[in-house]
């Protein structure tokens, strides 16, 4: 029964927990239920204000971009006005000076009619005027004709002649004073421009002959060099087309040709085989076949050094090579290749006083004896054989016809042409350049002037140029002009047969005819 009554009340104290907890439970949500609403209706409070204020804000923002555009636009509606009104002022102004030219037009065009009828009047008088003085003036020369017994076109041309004659004496006057000072003027020119060529450049020459010498350490070394029965000797000459001559001359050998590259070969195998000691006809070959190809190698670094040194650059190496070998030619005991490299320096300082290209001038002065490296092996003059080489190997036409015309085969056509003519000249004939025995060079200049007075005709003969040049002066009497082209070439024919000569010589015969007057 206790127990009953303890589980009733137990029930009825959790009923009563219950019925207060959703009594509070219900309290607490109505109490939530009033703040939400609260907050609710605040934030729809703020939320009404802030569009107000931004509604607020957005009517102050039209308000003031209505006032800036309407403000621009009366600004700009001022400027246009402005404008417009300046433009008026233009049009007005311009419509004024538009008025004032039409008024001015107006009086120039009334006094141009003005001038045109004064003008008219006066071409009518002067109309009538001119028949007067043509009348007059028809009337005089009937009087002059019939005063002078001659008619108005025969005076016209006597005065044309007389005007013409002294017009024609008046300019040769002129021509011959232009011509003689233009002449003193070159002169002058010319001679400064070669003293100072020759001044400003001077060679160094190194004279050989037509034999080489071969010094021997001993008188022993004379029988190893001819060998058993003459072997030894026999094959130096059959390798290098040189002649030895071993005679009395104590310690030495004489090596005697007239090509002096295989004389140079000649020695050096000679000197090589000597220090060498081991002088056989197998040995020999060997050594000569070492020292021609030394002497290849040798004539081409010449051929590119003088290159260098004059200042020409790329030329054929054909003509390269062909330059080193004149540096093993003379030309009256004057090395060709020391002269041609003279030429070329005094070219180039001559051509570049006259303002022309001075290196085309060293290039022509460098090649102009380049034919001497061949004219053993070919015919004809060693300047016409340059020339051919020259255009052969791609040099330009004017080196090649300066290269022709620098002994006159051909006439120079160039200033080009001309310089190296005269380079040449000064470099053979100036003092010290070449050598020849005194008795030798007044024998051959004899030789050639007996040889042109031995034919009938001859007035006078002289040999010019160091003997280069023959220039022999004919009886117009006695030789015509048919017959002048044939006596050069006897005089030639016979010059070839009957004299010893390095070169060649150019035979010139000259005919003139001469008409004398004499006026008492």
């Amino acid at each position: 029964m206790g127990y009953t009554m303890g589980a009733v009340f137990l029930l009825l104290g959790l009923l009563l927990g219950v019925g207060i907890g959703i009594a509070a439970r219900y309290y607490w949500l109505e109490r939530r239920n009033e703040q939400l609403q609260e907050q609710a209706r605040n934030i729809i409070s703020e939320a009404r204000k802030e569009a107000e204020t931004i509604k607020k804000e957005a009517i102050l923002q039209a308000k003031d971009s209505l006032f800036q555009l309407r403000t621009e636009f009366e600004r700009e509606s001022k400027e246009s006005r402005k404008e417009l009104q300046g433009l008026e002022k233009r049009l007005l102004q311009k419509e004024e000076n538009l008025d004032k030219k039409s008024e001015a037009l107006e009086q120039r065009d009334a006094t141009v009619t003005k001038l045109e009828k004064n003008l008219f009047q006066q071409e009518k008088e002067l109309e009538e005027r001119e028949k007067e003085l043509h009348s007059v003036l028809d009337q005089q020369r009937q009087k002059l004709e019939n005063i002078s017994g001659m008619s108005s076109q025969e005076a016209k041309e006597m005065l044309v002649k007389s005007l013409e004659d002294e017009a024609r004496h008046d300019a040769a006057l002129t021509l011959k004073r232009i011509e003689t000072e233009a002449r003193e003027m070159a002169d002058r020119k010319a001679k400064n421009i070669i003293s100072l060529a020759i001044q400003r450049y001077a060679g160094d020459y190194v004279a050989e002959k037509t034999v080489s010498v071969v010094n021997l350490p001993s008188e022993e070394m004379k029988g190893r060099i001819i060998g058993r029965e003459g072997r030894n000797i026999r094959a130096i000459e059959a390798t290098t087309g040189v002649d030895l001559i071993i005679d009395d001359t104590p310690e030495a050998v004489i090596l005697s040709g007239f090509n002096p590259i295989r004389r140079e070969v000649a020695r050096l195998s000679l000197e090589r085989l000597i220090s060498d000691g081991r002088i056989h006809p197998a040995r020999i070959e060997e050594i000569v076949e070492k020292v021609n190809q030394e002497i290849e190698v040798t004539i081409r670094e010449s051929g590119e050094q003088a290159a260098f040194d004059v200042g020409v650059h790329g030329i054929n190496p054909e003509l390269v090579k062909l330059i080193g070998k004149l540096k093993y030619r003379t030309s009256y005991a004057q090395n060709v290749l020391q002269h041609s490299r003279e030429v070329a320096f005094l070219c180039g300082i001559m051509a570049a006083e006259l303002g022309l290209n001075e290196k085309q001038a060293k290039r022509a002065g460098l090649l102009h004896d380049i034919g001497k490296a061949m004219d053993h092996e070919m015919e004809g003059p060693h300047a016409t054989i340059g020339a051919d080489l020259a255009r052969k190997y791609g040099e330009s036409s004017p080196v090649v016809h300066a290269i022709a015309a620098h002994h006159e085969d051909v006439e120079a056509e160039d200033v080009l042409a001309i310089l190296v003519q005269a380079a040449d000249a000064l470099s053979g004939a100036r003092p010290g350049a070449r050598k020849e025995l005194l008795e030798t060079y007044v024998k051959r200049l004899e030789g050639l002037e007996k040889i042109a007075g031995s034919f009938p005709g001859i007035s006078k003969a002289y040999a010019i140029q160091a003997g280069r040049e023959l220039r022999i002066i004919v009886e117009s009497e006695r030789v015509g002009d048919a017959e002048v082209v044939l006596l050069s070439r006897d005089i030639s024919k016979k010059i070839e047969n009957e004299l010893t000569y390095p070169g060649q010589i150019k035979v010139t015969v000259i005919r003139e005819t001469r008409a004398v007057e004499y006026a008492k």
